[in-house]
């Protein structure tokens, strides 16, 4: 697919559902009482292959007028799975459901497309071995496919050793299944949708600092779900409309959660004036209507507790780094080497191509903004971030950009090139 230098952006966008959100409730859902309604639900391959799985496991779940109402068969209430569980690329869907699978007696077995088979599930295999799952690697490497056979799961204590609210959740969701208490903390606050809608839902979960407790065996009670949009999808909008001159974007349903809005306040620190035009709460979570600028930034640097609340937004980031003037260092984002591409080369590499300056490190990169990009031949690694991240650098570029298989964007945005395209005309 190929991308030209665009002469403006202008119009509202509503992106779509938050995708974090929308697998939680289909989850959630599943193993409550009751029929959960949820309203903006992200039609992405994630997000499908959760609902997916779950019918797989007995759950009726069905569309209507722009809705997806999920049937619940209550905590215990999932059937033994015919055949492999398979999550398609995504590793929210394996880690979450590999925590509720653990809390079932029957057996499983998770599978999934090339790229998910070579991201770690040992951080999440760790912890339920240690509650009592018998979860294996069937490779023998740490990874996909795996075989759960749960039941008699027991309390914990447990310490991350990375920020991973994916990781977090696996445990908690087991938890849900335990003799007693299970604690998880971790070194920094990773994002907290799981925690806010359990407790919507009607678990007892308190959060203190950055240990998460969870109490088992609650009544879950259908509840209806409205997804703000997500705020990594909007992250592309709003980076473009700082770089492309002559524009001015409003987003729609914006959600704002503040273990989410890393970007919102990096680009602050950027020198960006972002105008919230209303702010509201969304069920649980918070959200906004935000009109953005083109405007002058300059370099910031992005490390420590910050990471785990942007860590899906640091190619567009690194992209913006590059239009703006003086350094910008990253750093502490190792986790970029495990996401569906190793983001730390794959945005080195392709903005490299480009002509920005831009070194990668071991657990980050430092680009020094301010040096003109040109168009490239950029390859997103079958990486939805990536592909978004240079579709958006290519708006500012002169020549022409091509994107290898940049049709991997239905993974999380499916309608990301039409929005883009009616901004610029």
């Amino acid at each position: 697919m190929e991308f030209q230098k665009a002469s403006h952006l202008r119009g509202e966008v509503a992106v779509p559902g938050d995708k974090s959100v929308s697998h939680r409730a289909v989850m959630l859902g599943a193993i409550s009482t009751g029929t959960t309604e949820i309203t903006n639900f992200l039609y992405g391959a994630d997000c499908l292959s959760t609902i997916a799985c779950f019918r797989e496991m007995g759950i009726r779940v069905r569309e209507d007028a722009g809705r997806i109402l999920v049937d619940g068969a209550g905590l215990h209430g999932l059937s033994a799975p015919k055949h492999p569980l398979d999550v398609g690329n995504s590793g929210t869907t394996a880690r979450l459901i590999s925590g509720i699978l653990s809390g079932h007696s029957f057996s499983s077995a998770l599978v999934g497309d090339d790229s998910i088979q070579k991201r770690p599930m040992k951080r999440i295999m760790e912890p339920l071995s240690m509650m009592g799952a018998h979860i294996k690697s069937v490779k023998g490497n740490g990874c996909i496919p795996l075989s759960i056979q749960g039941g008699g799961l027991h309390g914990i204590r447990y310490a991350t050793p990375v920020a991973s609210a994916q990781v977090k959740s696996c445990i908690l969701l087991a938890g849900l299944y335990a003799d007693a208490p299970t604690t998880v903390t971790e070194p920094s606050l990773s994002r907290n949708h799981s925690e806010l809608m359990l407790s919507y839902f009607g678990a007892h979960v308190r959060t203190e600092g950055t240990t998460t407790t969870i109490c088992p065996e609650p009544k879950l009670h259908a509840r209806p779900v409205a997804v703000p949009g997500d705020i990594s999808s909007a992250a592309y909008f709003l980076a473009a409309g700082l770089i492309v001159p002559y524009s001015e974007i409003l987003l729609r349903h914006v959600g704002t959660n503040p273990t989410r809005d890393g970007m919102l306040r990096v680009l602050k620190d950027m020198g960006a004036s972002l105008e919230y035009v209303n702010t509201y709460t969304e069920g649980a979570e918070p959200a906004a209507d935000i009109l953005v600028r083109p405007q002058s930034l300059h370099g910031t640097t992005i490390e420590g507790d910050l990471i785990p609340t942007l860590i899906d937004e640091i190619p567009i980031l690194a992209v913006l780094a590059c239009f703006a003037e003086g350094q910008t260092v990253i750093r502490d984002a190792q986790e970029l080497k495990v996401k569906e591409s190793n983001r730390i080369l794959t945005v080195t590499e392709n903005l490299k191509a480009m002509g920005a300056h831009i070194q990668a490190t071991d657990d980050g990169m430092i680009i020094d903004g301010g040096y003109p990009l040109h168009g490239a031949a950029i390859d997103s690694h079958m990486d939805h971030r990536i592909a978004m991240s240079f579709a958006v650098a290519a708006l500012a570029c002169d020549g022409t950009t091509s994107i290898k298989d940049a049709e991997c964007v239905s993974i999380s945005y499916p309608g990301f090139y039409e929005d883009l395209n009616r901004l610029s005309r």
